[in-house]
């Protein structure tokens, strides 16, 4: 394939962080940081009719990223984040939002059509109409396409059921330590090291590629061959808010340019500590 269309899908909404209101949302934070790669970053999502919507598209824009977001009858989406001492992030979602009411659209189609790959999570995926779209959206990928699975866990918004359907809808899995504890007990995965458990879900599902970031911990890529683990860099943190997504967005768009594995995580590592350091999910990179 020969495109350069990579497209996040789901949630679209505004990060309201102690310091203010940021754009952000899984998929935009993802599409963004793959156009920083060099590729034509998209967003697939909804927004509402009102101010927030508004200025979501209107800073899209501006940012030069690429966007298929419908306009739709139910609030922009928000969420309010408080950061502990370690500026980490919890978070606290707006219900029956626009992100909650994404429609399939002949649009959509056409640019599932032609996409080299698609990132889906679990929470976009809390309403039936966003999760019909969603998984339709991620059928209609090509063949060859990547098709990754974020599961990004956030408060209730998910079920053994949801996982175990977008897991096979996958091709590259994205879980972060914590994560990795619940699919554990959720899918009766075996004891033993962090290893073991990747490979019985690589196995299981039949994927190319399975990413685990342990936080200060370091992080691990798996595939049915190879794997790779890189330390986290030492940063001063401002707050963690879109750290995993630059991290998926920075290794797969690396990967896709013909990088190495190895060469492929270790920038994914250093793309994600750099988001550390600034506030918000999308920070202007440096010039060079």
């Amino acid at each position: 394939m020969d495109n350069r269309i990579i497209v996040g899908i789901g949630e679209v909404l505004w990060d309201c962080l102690p310091g203010g209101r940021k754009l952000g949302g899984a998929p935009a934070n993802f599409a963004y940081h793959v156009s920083q790669f060099g590729f034509e970053g998209c967003v697939v999502s909804a927004v509402g009719e009102d101010e927030l919507g508004a200025e979501a598209l209107s800073q899209f824009a501006d940012k030069g990223l690429n966007f298929e977001i419908a306009e739709v009858g139910f609030p922009t989406g928000t969420v309010e984040i408080t950061l502990d001492a370690d500026g980490v992030a919890a978070y606290e979602f707006a219900s029956d939002v626009a992100w909650d009411n994404i429609p399939f659209t002949s649009t959509f189609k056409e640019l599932a059509g032609k996409c080299r790959a698609v990132c889906f999570g679990s929470l976009a995926q809390r309403s039936a109409v966003s999760r019909a779209t969603i998984q339709r959206f991620v059928r209609a990928v090509p063949a060859d396409a990547l098709k990754i699975f974020d599961v990004n866990l956030r408060q209730n918004f998910y079920s053994r059921e949801l996982l175990d359907e977008s897991m096979e809808l996958c091709n590259v899995l994205k879980i972060n330590d914590e994560e990795l504890e619940v699919i554990r007990e959720l899918f009766d995965l075996p004891e033993g090291d962090v290893k073991t458990q990747c490979r019985a879900l690589i196995w299981s599902y039949g994927l190319k590629m399975l990413i685990l970031t342990c936080g200060e911990r370091g992080s691990h890529v798996f595939t049915p061959d190879e794997d790779s683990f890189r330390s986290t860099p030492e940063v001063e943190v401002a707050d963690t808010v879109g750290a995993g997504d630059s991290f998926t967005a920075s290794f797969i768009a690396s990967i896709l340019s013909g990088k190495s594995l190895a060469e492929s995580h270790s920038i994914a590592a250093r793309t994600a500590a750099y988001v550390c350091t600034h506030p918000g999910a999308m920070p202007p990179y440096p010039k060079g």
